[in-house]
This record gives structure tokens, C-alpha cells and sequence, in this order.
């Protein structure tokens, strides 16, 4: 049994950081064509070296061409396709529009295809049907249970690779076809520029006292009808796994790199431990508590275990779980001196005490017990948004700790503020 860890690339930098804890392959996307323009995404030249980089280290790309495209962007299709097919080096490109997937067969037939999750894949005759015309691996819709996708396991071919979303946040919308956002703001959903209207807030208006708008009041602080839970299958490992899933997916490209980090190490750890005794299979603790760190709504199991018109999962909080916010990325260790490397991504002072993400094992809270600027000069903090800076970390014995390299540092903080969250 093999299960893959498929974590979000939305740039290069959070590339490597997916690699780095444990990826055993990435979700990309070029300027175009992709699901997710509000992301940074990657050039040709960025995805060519990327892709290189992540081949180095054993580790798949898969970049995604998911849109549902109009008439008018068709005249660019040939060209990105053969760019990926051909040029990048990708394992496989992610597709839901059949216009798409007909032109790359064409002109990439060694190119593997995998059906996105957009393509509302909900069933085991449209597995068959997709893996007929040729597709090696279906994203099925976040819609679909556990019990469900066992009954699917069983009826279509044993090549056809299933993978499923195990973490991120939900879309109110059915596989996420939604055309709210086109309405509200001009912003195409299905071309990947959602605005997230569904994380806004509505009121009821009668159509002859216009000024008298009404909020639809699910708490004190109003309705939010439309906004989704985030998914969190970490607790139910085994059953995901016996299910017949392939690859678990993670979502969040538009999210910061300590969340590409934190979920894609926790997730790395618990199908290893599950791979390595599955009778004997208990998660750990750590993982939890690693997981409420990063920038979350409130958790829950999707659709697994219910179906929309059962539980349809609406998170009726605005506001968004907080609890750690990320001081700064850990560039190097010089064992000599004690000191690390430290690019700035919100202020520190000397004495905090912060956590520590590292790629590898855990370190228990350290404290600042030095700070210096880029010429070695002591200084009290660090107040500059990416500045360099060297800091020595104590433990609570007071002895020097090792902080490796593209390691994270927080302060815990809270649900509602504090400094910026780095998702």
C-alpha cells in the first residue's frame, strides 16, 4: 500500500517548504488556466526550475489547468499545454473541461491527466468514463462520503487512482461552482479569481423600505450563511486509507508558508506511522496542536461521514482561528557562534518565547536570549517587515538550541488579532 501526501504550491518558495516537510508531490499552477489567480503561481521559467528542484528531491508536480474557459481564452490553450506537456517536466496536469482535456490528449498523449475536483466527480460510472478516455487519477467532489468512495473503490479499475481532499477549507458552492463572486464583483470564479463572497455577511432587505435592511441573525455577530468549515481528517487516518484513496490532498495555495508547512509535516507523520503498523495505528497529540496553530475556521470532517443536505457544514463564526503568528523563517544555524539566521515576518523583542516548526522532530519553546542587525549590532527588536537579523535561542535550561534551516517561529496569539497571522 502506498498513500501520497499532495500538498499546495502557490509560489516557489512554498514549493520548497512543501518538499522540505514531507511532500511527496505538489499542486502548481501557471499565470493561466489555473484555479487560482489570486495566488502568486509561477512563471515559465519559475515552474521549469521548480519542477527540476522537486524532481531532485524525489518528489512529483502536478500543475493544474482547471478553469472552465471561455471562447476568447482558447486561442492561448495550445500554448500552455504544450508548454506543461512538454517544456515544464510536470507529472500530470490537473483538468475539469473537456474542451481541455480532448486538446491535451492531442497534443501530450504521454502526458498523465487527473480529473479536478471541479469536474464534479461524484460516482463510479464517471470514473469509469473519465478513465475510458484516458485519465490516470480522479479528484472526486469534497460532496462524496467515505462510504461512498468505498463502494466507488470496488467498481472501477484498480489503476485508476483516487484522491481526495483531507484538509483546507470547503466551498459553499457544489465542487466549488459558484458564480457568486462573478455577480458581487466582476471576478470570475470558475476563471480562478473568486472574491470569497461567501465569507461576507447579508442582510434581508423589503423591497419598499429600502433603508431598512435587516441582518438574518445567527449570533451576536450576524449571519454568515454561506461560509464553510475547513476540513481536518487527521483523527481518521485508517479509515481514509481503507477506503482506497491514493493521495490525500491538502488544500491552500493562496495560504502562507507556515501552513504549507505545519499541515504537510503532520500529515507526513501520521501515514507514515499509519504505513509502518496499521494495527497498531494512534495519533499523536502533537498533531492536533500543530494543526489549531495555523490560520483555520472552525474544524470538522466535510462531507466523510455526512452528506450536504444532512449537514452542510456552514461555520456561522466570520472571524478565523489565530493562535499562532509567525515571528520568523530560519535561514541558517553557525554552530560556532550560536546564531541563526532570521528573515523578520512580524516583530520580536528580545526575551520572547516562542515555538518552533522545524521540518524534522519537534524542539520545545525556546527564548530570545540575543538579538543582533545585519552588522552585528545589539539590538532590543526587530520592528521592519523582512529584515535580516541573527538571534541566539536558549532552552529552559538555559542551553543554546539548533534552530534548522526554513524552520518557523510563532507567538502564540489569539482568535480575533494580534499581528499578522502568516496562514
Amino acid at each position: 500500500m502506498s498513500i501520497e501526501v499532495l500538498s499546495p504550491a502557490g509560489n516557489p518558495e512554498k514549493l520548497k517548504i512543501a518538499v522540505e516537510y514531507g511532500a511527496d508531490a505538489v499542486y502548481m499552477s501557471g499565470k493561466t488556466f489555473g484555479l487560482r489567480a489570486l495566488s502568486d503561481n509561477f512563471t515559465r521559467e519559475q515552474m521549469v526550475s521548480s519542477i527540476a528542484y522537486a524532481h531532485s528531491r524525489g518528489v512529483k508536480c502536478y500543475v493544474t489547468m482547471n478553469v472552465m474557459p471561455t471562447e476568447d481564452e482558447l486561442s492561448e490553450l495550445d500554448s500552455a499545454i504544450s508548454f506543461i506537456g512538454c517544456e515544464s517536466g510536470a507529472d500530470a496536469v490537473l483538468i475539469s473541461d473537456p474542451g481541455i482535456f480532448m486538446r491535451t490528449r492531442q497534443l501530450c498523449p504521454s502526458l498523465d491527466i487527473h480529473i479536478s475536483t471541479q469536474a464534479s466527480v461524484t460516482n463510479s460510472a464517471a470514473c469509469i468514463f473519465w478513465a475510458n478516455q484516458g485519465a490516470k487519477r480522479i479528484v472526486l467532489a469534497r460532496e462524496v462520503t467515505l462510504a461512498q468512495i468505498r463502494k466507488i473503490r470496488a467498481a472501477i479499475p484498480a489503476d485508476t487512482e483516487l484522491e481526495c481532499f483531507v484538509h483546507g477549507a470547503m466551498c459553499v458552492a457544489y465542487s466549488g461552482r459558484c458564480l457568486m463572486s462573478n455577480y458581487f464583483t466582476g471576478r470570475r470564479s470558475n476563471g480562478g479569481a473568486c472574491a470569497q463572497p461567501c465569507r461576507w455577511g447579508y442582510s434581508v432587505v423589503e423591497e419598499k423600505r429600502p433603508d431598512m435592511a435587516m441582518p438574518v441573525e445567527e449570533d451576536e455577530r450576524g449571519t454568515y450563511i454561506f461560509g464553510s468549515r475547513d476540513i481536518c481528517m487527521i483523527d481518521h487516518i485508517p479509515e481514509l486509507a481503507e477506503a482506497g484513496i491514493n493521495s490525500f490532498k491538502i488544500e491552500g495555495r493562496i495560504k502562507g508558508g507556515y501552513y504549507a508547512a505545519a499541515v504537510t509535516k503532520v500529515y507526513r507523520e501520521a501515514v507514515d506511522r499509519y504505513l509502518a503498523s496499521p494495527a497498531d495505528y494512534m495519533p499523536d497529540p502533537k498533531w492536533r496542536v500543530t494543526l489549531d496553530k495555523v490560520v483555520h475556521r472552525d474544524y470538522d470532517t466535510g462531507f466523510y461521514y455526512h452528506s450536504p443536505s444532512e449537514d452542510a457544514k456552514i461555520d456561522f463564526d466570520k472571524s478565523y482561528n489565530k493562535p499562532a503568528f509567525v515571528v520568523g523563517v530560519v535561514g541558517g544555524f553557525d554552530p560556532a557562534s550560536g546564531l541563526c539566521a532570521v528573515t523578520q515576518k512580524n516583530k520580536l523583542y528580545r526575551g520572547d518565547l516562542l515555538n518552533v516548526l522545524c521540518p524534522d522532530g519537534y524542539i520545545e519553546p525556546v527564548t530570545v536570549s540575543e538579538l543582533y542587525d545585519r552588522d552585528m549590532q545589539p539590538i532590543e527588536d526587530c520592528p521592519h517587515p523582512e529584515m535580516k537579523f541573527f538571534m541566539k535561542a536558549v532552552s529552559a535550561n538555559g542551553a543554546v538550541v539548533a534552530i534548522p534551516q526554513m524552520s518557523f517561529m510563532s507567538r502564540d496569539g489569539d482568535k480575533d488579532g494580534g499581528i499578522t497571522p502568516q496562514g
